[in-house]
């Protein structure tokens, strides 16, 4: 399996140039759930502190606000969200339904920034 990769230090330029700004938010309170990535995911962690397991009983991944994280399509796991998250995602690789509706997020979300 693939294994999760964090950037601890993204530069701004890179956020800016991937359009992170625009990408939908996702939020989870403090929880254990296990998991299935259909898609590669790439995340900003905003808030909160999180461990991923994987199911093949690899060394587990931990990131944190900050980071940006990749995961990778299917990858299995257990998030175990130590602290309430908040993350900015977007997906690619895989899924063509989950894709197609964050890009339409993505396009609201800078057309919303536009009208302002």
């Amino acid at each position: 399996m693939k294994e999760i990769t964090v950037d601890s230090n993204p530069s701004e330029a890179l956020l800016k140039e991937m359009g992170v700004v625009y990408w939908p938010t996702w939020e989870k309170e403090v929880s254990v759930f296990p998991w299935e990535f259909v898609t590669t995911e790439t995340a900003l962690i905003e808030e909160g502190e999180c461990e991923m397991t994987p199911a093949d009983g690899g060394p587990s991944t931990i990131f944190k606000a900050g980071d940006l994280v990749v995961f990778p399509l299917g990858y299995k796991g257990t998030w175990e969200v130590k602290k309430a998250l908040k993350k900015r995602y977007m997906h690619s690789e895989g899924d063509i339904k989950k894709r197609f509706f964050n890009g339409l997020t993505r396009v609201i979300n800078r057309t919303k920034s536009i009208m302002k």
